[in-house]
């Protein structure tokens, strides 16, 4: 009940104060703040993925509107592809969840999500609940409306084609059954032991005009969202600009919009509105009863605000607090205003950024008051522990100290990753996180600052607190880990043939003095040495290699790797990841220390290759391992080198998409094609392109793609070399493909080309640009489609083995 009644009131917080780090509010924050304490109600947008989302919308009805405002995703967007790294799937997912947070900094809003996952490209939204369990997320949405009790709900799609993507469609349909089932006391009666049932007044859809598609109409709603905040000093195109640039890793950076912007809406349930999204809903405090006193204080604060000296309006806020202490109100925001007029700034910092689970954590609190030194008002802090509350002396810094026992905490770990999950759902047992974007961070108990004898009671996140000589100041979260993590490099290991296998364990104490026995275990019927192994690591942070050779045997070929230590009489099978970008907070996660070992029965011929970056991939490391000689090549070794030296180049995917300088790379690419070398080109979108002409003879690129994994796949030509040399490609190498076949496929192919694959979606047209084969002049040149990029990190033998002949020199072609 405890973690409960804690979500519970971060279900509350005010939009204003979303940061995990405390805000110091300049004195026009301030008074948005104050203003925004004049009004009620609330406002929940929904969508499908990070990036769906109306910024500009948003940002117009938290700060210009003052409404509290949501934005439902349904997904965490781990199905994309990434501009900025090489993660993909849970760890993609794991960005965008933070790259939606910076972005909600930016606007106001408030984030949630269900616990679907995204499998990655859906064509329709039947093909979308088949693989979401549409029930469960239906009953994830009801909970968010229940929880955040909106007046009105604004899906961002339509429920047919026009939305372009079956998860958008789907959240439309969601949305819109969600809208009435969160008031049927019938539906999910199991969440009302924490929620009541809540009747939204309407439901609206925020219709668009994107490329092609134009929903809007001059006979929807209209509402100019475009206008300029003079306390912000900022319009609110600036400020969705600035929101929507935070999503790095889909590579949205914005240009500021200013001046006029009409949105436009359509009513899909409940009363219709006819000049304003809020008619018939009233947003002032006289709402709940008993608000006449409150309003008329408020007010009185509001026109007497001195910018100059906020804490003047200290006094008639504390009674503010007392007269509303029992009503419906936005108590956290009212506490957060009252703090910044004070100067107020707390942190709870700690000497490390991690420590093990059994560890005992100390803790420093940092505390100051800024008022002026004749405040009349006494202002003390009661820190965790602490029996007597000391004073806040103006300007100067208060530092006390305390410990806290790490297991009281808890892992740090995403709450949605704690668990495997099938594909499609995160598992999620506990109603106190869903809904959330995170866990609420791990701290060190409640502070009490005291003004007079009336008190706040406020947390802060134990964060690590260091200086960079470039960055400055940093903040890190903090990281309670396993004392010994068990880390391996990569996520599947394939086996050529019977050939043992290296697998290097890279092991990680978060402990002084951490010992332990390292148990590996192989499938039935492999052979893996040593069979044990002890371990000693005496310094904490300290890290160190090991080697386990495994050999595939029996008819088994594949299963999991896994690994599991034993330390102090408790077993831990958790390994280490961390995510570093500038934009979003160092993110450590532990995944469980396995991976899938796949054999696969592979000839080579040729072994040297390079490889040209694009947006970022996993597929120079997935060669590495197989035995290629991997040579990352720049932009200026492309340009000036020889190389001919390459057995296989191969680009990375959407190279033609972002990088400036294929247009001076492309011909010294074909040059080496044209005098026998082997150029691969992995898939790139359709728009927009760098160059046009990305093969010897000219193609183009659609936006067809074949998303069902386990759609058949026909051989056009079952003998072209690209099926039979040096490895024979049957059906059987298209099993176990995983989220999709391929996007992007080529059409408008010129005659050169030998389209080798036939596949198609079910219901739907086969397609034949999924790979394309072409000699040109002594060389051979493949433009694929396909998701290698996937397939190959995943450890699918049959996508290994089609791969090697593309990039295998055939001289009988």
């Amino acid at each position: 009940m405890k973690c409960r009644l804690s979500f519970l009131c971060l279900f509350s917080l005010a939009p204003f104060f979303v940061q995990a780090q405390q805000a110091e509010l300049n004195a026009a924050e301030i008074r948005q703040g104050l203003a925004s304490l004049n009004v009620t109600g609330s406002v929940l947008y929904i969508a499908a993925h990070p990036d769906d989302e109306n910024t500009r919308l948003l940002a117009y009805l938290s700060k210009e509107r003052k409404v509290r405002t949501g934005y439902l995703s349904l997904t965490r967007g781990d199905g994309g592809q990434n501009l900025i790294g090489t993660e993909q799937g849970e760890l993609l997912g794991l960005i965008r969840t933070q790259e939606l947070l910076a972005a909600r900094r930016m606007d106001g809003a408030e984030q949630f999500f269900t616990r679907a996952n995204d499998f990655g490209f859906s064509k329709n939204p039947a093909e979308s609940f088949k693989i979401w369990n549409k029930e469960q997320i239906l009953s994830d949405v009801v909970w968010v409306i229940r929880k955040f009790q909106p007046d009105v709900i604004i899906t961002r799609f339509p429920e047919d084609s026009r939305a372009g993507h079956g998860h958008h469609s789907a959240s439309a349909i969601l949305a819109r059954e969600a809208f009435t089932a969160a008031a049927d006391p019938a539906r999910f009666p199991e969440q009302l032991k924490f929620v009541k049932i809540w009747q939204a007044k309407r439901i609206v859809w925020n219709t668009f005009n994107f490329g092609s598609t134009n929903t809007t109409a001059d006979d929807q709603l209209k509402i100019d969202v475009g206008v300029f905040n003079p306390l912000l000093g900022k319009g609110y195109g600036e400020i969705a600009a600035e929101s929507r640039s935070n999503h790095k890793s889909q590579g949205f950076g914005s240009a500021k919009q200013r001046g006029s912007a009409i949105e436009f809406f359509s009513p899909i349930g409940g009363q219709t509105a006819k000049t304003d999204l809020f008619d018939g809903i009233n947003l002032n405090l006289d709402r709940t009863q008993g608000m006449q006193k409150a309003q008329q204080l408020l007010n009185t604060i509001i026109t007497g605000y001195d910018p100059a000296d906020p804490s003047k309006s200290i006094p008639a806020l504390l009674q503010l607090k007392e007269e509303v202490k029992n009503l419906s109100f936005k108590h956290e925001q009212l506490d957060e205003l009252i703090l910044a007029c004070a100067g107020i700034w707390l942190e709870t910092t700690i000497p490390e950024t991690s420590y093990a689970i059994n560890d005992t954590i100390p803790v420093t609190i940092n505390a100051i008051s800024r008022v002026k030194k004749d405040f009349p008002i006494k202002i003390s802090l009661q820190a965790v522990n602490a029996s007597q509350p000391v004073s806040l002396i103006p300007d100067q810094l208060l530092a006390q100290h305390t410990k806290i026992a790490a297991n009281q905490l808890g892992s740090t770990q995403p709450y949605w990753l704690e668990k495997k999950h099938p594909i499609g759902t995160y598992i999620i047992d506990s109603l106190a996180y869903l809904g959330l974007p995170e866990a609420p961070a791990p701290h060190a108990g409640v502070l009490k600052v005291l003004f007079g004898d009336q008190a706040i009671t406020v947390t802060r996140p134990l964060v690590y607190k260091h200086t960079d000589p470039v960055k400055g100041e940093l903040y890190q979260p903090l990281v309670i880990a396993p004392p010994i993590t068990i880390t391996l490099a990569e996520h599947s290991f394939v086996f050529t043939n019977n050939n043992p296998k290296k697998i290097t364990v890279q092991l990680k104490s978060f402990k002084a003095n951490s010992k332990g026995v390292l148990q590996p275990e192989v499938p039935a019927g492999w052979k893996v040495s040593p069979e044990n192994m002890t371990i000693d690591l005496p310094q904490k942070g300290e890290e160190q290699n090991v080697e386990f050779t495994v050999t595939p045997a029996g008819n088994v070929t594949d299963g999991q790797f896994s690994l599991a230590i034993n330390v102090e009489g408790q077993t831990y099978r958790k390994g280490l990841k961390v995510i570093g970008y500038d934009h979003i907070p160092v993110q450590t996660l532990f995944p469980l220390a396995e991976a899938r070992v796949e054999k696969a029965d592979l000839k080579f011929a040729g072994k040297k290759i390079g490889y040209i970056a694009g947006a970022g991939d996993l597929i120079p490391e997935s060669l590495t391992q197989i035995g290629y000689q991997v040579t990352r090549l720049t932009e200026n070794q492309v340009i000036n080198n020889e190389l001919s030296g390459y057995d296989a180049i191969i680009t990375g995917v959407r190279l033609y998409n972002i990088n400036e300088k294929i247009a001076l790379m492309q011909p010294k690419l074909m040059s080496y094609v044209k005098n026998g070398g082997v150029l691969l080109v992995q898939y790139n979108v359709n728009a927009p392109l760098k160059i046009t002409d990305i093969g010897p003879y000219p193609f183009q690129l659609s936006r067809d793609r074949v998303t069902e994994e386990d759609a058949k796949v026909t051989f056009l030509k079952p003998d072209d070399p690209a099926l039979n040399f040096p490895n024979k490609i049957t059906s059987k190498d298209f099993d176990g493909w995983i989220q999709e076949r391929g996007l992007y496929f080529a059409t408008a192919i010129d005659s050169h080309y030998t389209p080798v694959l036939q596949m198609n979606d079910t219901g739907e047209p086969a397609g034949n640009g999924s790979l394309l084969v072409t000699d040109y002049g002594k060389g051979k040149f493949v433009y694929t489609s396909l998701a290698f990029f996937r397939e190959l990190p995943a450890g699918v033998a049959g996508a290994y083995r089609l791969f090697v002949n593309l990039i295998s020199k055939n001289t009988t072609r």
